[in-house]
């Protein structure tokens, strides 16, 4: 059966278009069901024996839900107890274009074969599907389709013979469609009053979501907040310019603090400073908002305040706050533009982990959940296992913000585990930073080779076969996902041969799949404090990708021919089979190439590896490129506990330096030829050069010790870093260069035919990609796919080709990058907490790497670690300090002045005062500065806040120079 409606529209150009959009029924769908003998289905979903325990349904049912009830209770939907479930096609699609977050979890459940979810395709059956009647809006139809398909539900199966009491439950939470549906005979209930009425599943209530007028129940009181103005009023504003469009970006160490970054003002966008609770009107990290400007008189200097939320239960607390926020009178260059949220455009919510703060009132259900991530406001739930979640980490889900509530309503989803035991926080921080970590997939998983897998005679016809190098890769200790292979040999003409052999990922993963999917979509290998999350499955990064010595793997190679002088005289790419002759270490390559005894073949390609090295390094180096600093540690584990024991700074070798080398030239020599072929679609990595004002703090480092920093080029840059030395002072040059490094900007994937910028900005090249490294990176499986179409070695497909595809597949792994640095600082942060924890107080010397209005930031190199020391006493007058923005420099009591690059003296032990917070706290030791410092090392493992102290609070943070990475 065909329906088909025909209209017309005006084209730009003035013509008229006719349209005709047609829509095929069918009456051969499937209902999915067990029971049933008319639909000829080999392989149905929905059980015979659908039985939940419920006081309302003491009868085998099947539960369809609504569109709202997916969108807003999917937490429940997702619990094991929930199943037989049909998600009709109306319902999917609206949820599809509602929230698509939601879509992939109800899509995700709908594969999970345990659970016995069903999609019924009800907009194709020719009895459920049903047209928009004149004056009926889309959402009016779409609950009308919903009650007919579940009304065609009841009376399909009740024809089975073999049926029994078997019914069809609609779950709604729309009184009109309940009611409407109860007139048409069906059975409908609101989703609450059902999931109170299941036997044996208390927990479920719990995760209920609340709806809008739940909240406005639970939170009663006075109006705190201004309204949210409609979408409409919103759109128009923007329009004309009464209001902006920005990210809203809460201030971590300032509840009463946040910033608009509006996006397209100026070169760089611009950011609106918002002060105050009512100013911030409910809006949540990364929302993205409507905000009006305040009138230029009212303009305002962000607070140095930090300010902690420990108004739990006091409604009244903002008119004391808002005394907070007032700064002294300041020049009018540091006032920024200041405004109000005037409405929400899109909530950026997601599940939340953190603790839960159990109410002091004895039975009471509410509570307050406190987030890990400090730019989330604390959270009110009801559960009623407060008491089994003290101590614990939970995920809590938002449900609203009404205007009378000071904090956001949500519902407990689910419980992590034990605050403290590292499988929990692992599981904490990988959720935080939205790292893809669920097993894979039984539909990515097929797609994998079967075994045992072997190189075929197909394969050996149409590759180079180059198993008789001397090929040999070189990684860090216990590396299994070997990306890279090396070897140089003389040839008869007296020039070199050197190659370097990257692991052929793209044959095994082929496009639009479902292993290529879920690749694209975590971008990259997240490696943590003993664990790694790949980006492909363990057979492909540890087995038959893994380039390990003494197997055959394909690979795709990069080879040169290049005279001593490490000038190239001719570049091929070619898909290969290699055979690496070793699987070395830095330090075992190292020791090969140090020790003159050895004269082998693999040690001599090494040798000739390094000497190569060293001259491109130096050619890289004269050319402008950076050399920074990142003081990197690595933990050393307890066979048994695997808890580290030991914490050193990572030492480079030359052979680190040796790899890096040739792993460069070989991204840009790609990068070269990819764009050579394909201008429009290249996938390529760029690094912006900063803004010369990012450099102000590494000029006035460096003047003060009466040397010149010149930053007018990346040359000039690198110039007067290697000309900075001080005699004496060993270490002043690394310290600048960490510095140095804090002044980048971060390297990014993008489109070639999207931007005109390609210059990468740290190593003075022109143009540059990702090449290297494709098990744990899949923007190189991405050039290693252009790059075989460029040499003929495969074929192409059109989204390979689509540079606006491109560009969005970079923003993600843009994404996944980002969040995957972010993770491994919090592993590293973590696990120095556990090094910590034994070590009771511990005596080391420092470095001054900042120096602020009242604090100072110390870097312990022997640890890689840094904390900042602040001057502070509260309740009491707190010390004399005097701030000079031009060092800069802080003097304190009159007695000492504390300079950048200072040595210090500091004690450094753990505070687990607050479980969720454990804090790694320095006091200072030398110089004392009269009772401030001698407080401060007395009273070093107490509370932040107390009386007299000179603390310290850790934001671990190792310094990646990422624009090589």
């Amino acid at each position: 059966m065909l329906k088909s409606k025909t209209f017309v529209k005006k084209t730009r150009s003035g013509g008229v278009l006719k349209i005709v959009r047609e829509h095929y029924l069918r009456d051969d769908i499937w209902c999915g069901s067990e029971v049933c003998t008319e639909c000829k289905d080999d392989s149905p979903v929905l059980q015979r024996d659908a039985f939940i325990q419920s006081r309302l349904c003491t009868y085998p049912h099947y539960l369809i839900p609504d569109t709202n009830v997916v969108l807003h209770q999917i937490d429940i939907l997702e619990d094991p107890v929930m199943r037989n479930v049909v998600i009709l096609q109306t319902v999917l699609q609206e949820v599809r274009h509602r929230s698509a977050p939601v879509y992939k979890r109800i899509k995700d459940a709908i594969h999970e074969k345990e659970k016995h979810f069903y999609t019924f395709t009800n907009e194709h059956h020719r009895e459920t599907f049903v047209e928009r009647e004149q004056g009926e809006s889309a959402n009016d139809r779409n609950d009308r389709a919903i009650r007919v398909a579940a009304l065609w539900y009841n009376q399909h199966l009740r024809k089975a013979p073999c049926a029994g009491e078997l019914r069809v439950v609609l779950l709604t939470n729309d009184q009109a469609n309940k009611e409407k549906a109860t007139e048409d005979g069906l059975l409908a209930y609101r989703c609450e009053e059902y999931i109170k009425s299941l036997i044996g599943n208390p927990e479920l209530v719990d995760r209920l979501a609340l709806t809008s007028n739940e909240q406005n129940e639970i939170t009663g009181g006075r109006v705190l907040f201004p309204e949210h103005l409609p979408l409409s009023r919103i759109q128009t504003g923007i329009k004309n310019g009464t209001f902006l469009q920005g990210t809203f970006r809460a201030n971590r160490d300032n509840y009463l603090e946040a910033t608009v970054f509006v996006h397209g003002e100026g070169e760089d966008g611009t950011e609106v400073l918002l002060q105050g609770l009512q100013n911030l009107n409910r809006a949540v990290h990364q929302d993205i908002v409507a905000v009006e400007l305040f009138p230029r008189e009212r303009w305002a200097a962000p607070s140095a305040a930090v300010l902690e939320d420990d108004h739990a239960n006091d409604e009244d607390a903002e008119e004391e706050e808002a005394e907070k926020l007032e700064s002294p009178a300041l020049e009018t260059s540091m006032l920024k533009p200041t405004g109000r949220v005037v409405g929400i455009i899109k909530r950026n919510w997601r599940p939340f982990c953190g603790m839960l703060t159990q109410s002091q009132i004895k039975e009471a259900t509410r509570h307050l959940f406190t987030p890990a991530d400090r730019h989330i406001p604390r959270i009110r739930i009801e559960t009623r296992q407060a008491s089994a979640l003290v101590g614990h980490r939970i995920i809590v889900a938002i449900d609203g913000w009404p205007r009378n509530s000071r904090y956001p309503n949500g519902h407990f989803v689910r419980n992590l585990g034990g605050a403290g035991d590292k499988e929990t926080e692992t599981e904490v921080l990988l959720l935080e930073h939205d790292v893809p970590h669920q097993p894979f997939s039984k539909a990515v998983l097929s797609f994998l080779p079967r075994m045992p897998w072997a190189i075929t005679e197909e394969d050996l016809k149409v590759r180079a076969d180059l198993r008789h190098l001397c090929v040999c890769s070189v990684d860090p200790p216990g590396c299994t996902d070997i990306d890279d292979a090396l070897h140089c040999r003389e040839l008869d003409n007296g020039n070199l041969e050197v190659g370097v052999h990257i692991a052929d990922v793209s044959h095994f993963i082929r496009p639009g799949n479902a292993l290529d999917q879920e690749a694209a979509n975590r971008g990259t290998t997240v490696y943590l404090c003993g664990k790694r999350i790949d980006m492909v499955p363990e057979l492909l990064s540890s087995d038959l990708c893994s380039l390990r010595s003494n197997v055959d793997r394909l690979a795709f190679s990069c080879v040169w021919e290049m005279n001593r002088n490490a000038e190239i005289i001719r570049t091929h790419f070619t898909k290969s089979v290699i055979n690496s002759k070793a699987s070395l270490t830095y330090a075992e390559a190292q020791m090969r190439i140090d020790d003159a005894t050895m004269n082998d073949d693999i040690t001599n390609s090494l040798r000739g590896l390094n000497a190569l090295a060293k001259i491109l390094k130096g050619r890289r180096i004269e050319k402008g490129a950076l050399t920074l600093s990142s003081p990197e540690v690595r933990f050393h584990m307890d066979s048994e506990t695997h808890d580290p024991i030991d914490l050193q700074t990572k030492e480079l070798k030359d052979t680190n330096s040796m790899v890096e080398e040739f792993m460069l030239l070989a991204n840009i020599s790609v990068a070269q030829k990819i764009y050579e072929e394909f201008s429009e679609c290249a996938l390529l990595r760029k690094h912006p050069a900063p803004p010369l004002s990012n450099y102000d703090i590494l000029v006035k480092a460096a003047k003060s010790r009466d040397l010149e920093i010149h930053t007018d080029s990346a040359k000039a840059l690198a110039d007067s870093l290697n000309a900075a030395v001080l005699g004496g002072f060993p270490y002043f040059n690394t310290l600048l260069r960490i510095l140095a490094t804090r002044c980048m900007m971060q390297a990014i994937y993008f489109c070639s035919g999207m931007d005109s910028d390609f210059r990468h900005y740290g190593l003075a090249s022109p143009i540059y990609t990702h090449f290297t490294s494709p098990i744990r990176r899949y923007s190189d499986i991405i050039v290693h796919r252009l790059l075989a179409v460029a040499i003929n070695a495969d074929g192409t497909y059109p989204d390979l080709m689509d540079k606006h595809k491109q560009s969005t597949l970079c923003n993600n792994l843009n994404y996944r990058h980002k969040m995957a640095q972010y993770a491994q600082r919090a592993s590293v942060a973590f696990h120095t907490q556990l090094f910590f924890k034994n070590k009771g107080i511990l005596n080391e010397e420092g470095f001054i790497l900042f120096v602020r209005k009242n604090a100072i930031i110390i870097l312990i190199a022997k640890f890689g670690l840094e904390g900042t020391v602040f001057f502070k006493n509260k309740g009491k007058p707190g010390p004399k300090l005097s701030f000079d923005s031009e060092g800069p420099s802080l003097t304190v009591e009159d007695q000492h002045t504390f300079h950048m690059f200072d040595k210090v003296k500091v004690t450094v032990t753990l505070d687990a005062s607050n479980i969720q917070h454990q804090k790694i706290r320095m006091a200072l030791v030398e110089p004392v500065v009269n009772r401030w410092c001698q407080c401060g090392v007395a009273r070093a493992s107490s509370k932040e806040t107390q009386t007299g102290s000179l603390t310290c609070r850790i934001s671990w943070e190792p310094i990646i120079p990422h624009f090589y990475c």
